[in-house]
């Protein structure tokens, strides 16, 4: 079977119509972008000046041969340094541990133990499949209303805009990471995720999996105090 060509149309007023149509998609579009950016514009911090709080939030961000991908090591050293400076005195780092082998949370707590952090002050949330679940269980599983929260540059304001939605109040640490392949990948894909993130802070869905409450970040704050 032939595939015919889409035809341009022939009119003048046709190929004005045409334009104002691809326009207005491409607005459209980037709606979703731009409303992260606007919401999430005085929420955004560095390791030196961010709020003190009790809780810091690290998302997940893969595992190489069980060992944390240097983009999440750069995020755990962020929430080192908050830890030592005192301004957090828990950290939840959430992740994928949807099978045996895959273990992002317990990656995550050894390496932040073997850099000083008592592992009574780490939290793991093992069903935190995407940002939307994390931020959710963070305030219905853990409860927690106020956090900083910690990632890369190009994913900050969505979970900032994510958590804001499910609750919490939450400040982000952008940190820095390499322009390499994987960080041009991780901007162009919150191009797309932005829609995704508009729509479950508009419909605020559950997440794969809730579960019963859990008082791992109220223990962790009464054993510090």
């Amino acid at each position: 079977m032939k595939l015919r060509r889409p035809r341009l149309p022939r009119t003048r007023a046709g190929r004005r119509r045409l334009v104002q149509a691809l326009m207005a998609g491409c607005v459209l579009a980037l709606l979703p972008a731009t409303w992260l950016f606007v919401s999430t514009a005085d929420r955004l911090r560095t390791t030196a000046d961010v709020p003190r709080t009790d809780v810091a939030v690290v998302f997940g961000a893969g595992l190489w041969d069980g060992e944390p991908s240097p983009y999440l090591a750069h995020r755990l050293d962020a929430a080192v340094r908050l830890y030592r400076a005192g301004r957090v005195k828990v950290v939840l780092v959430t992740g994928d541990n949807s099978r045996k082998d895959y273990d992002e949370p317990d990656a995550m707590r050894a390496y932040l133990t073997k850099r000083g952090v008592p592992g009574s002050r780490v939290v793991g949330d093992y069903a935190g499949f995407d940002t939307w679940d994390s931020c959710v269980r963070a305030r219905k599983i853990f409860g927690v209303h106020r956090a900083v929260l910690i990632s890369q540059g190009f994913h900050i304001r969505r979970a900032v805009a994510l958590c804001e939605a499910a609750g919490i109040d939450s400040y982000g640490v952008g940190v820095d990471a390499k322009h390499d392949a994987t960080w041009y990948y991780g901007g162009t894909r919150e191009v797309f995720a932005a829609g995704k993130a508009a729509l479950d802070a508009v419909f605020k869905p559950d997440p794969r999996f809730l579960g019963p409450e859990e008082k791992g970040v109220a223990r962790a704050l009464a054993a510090g105090r």
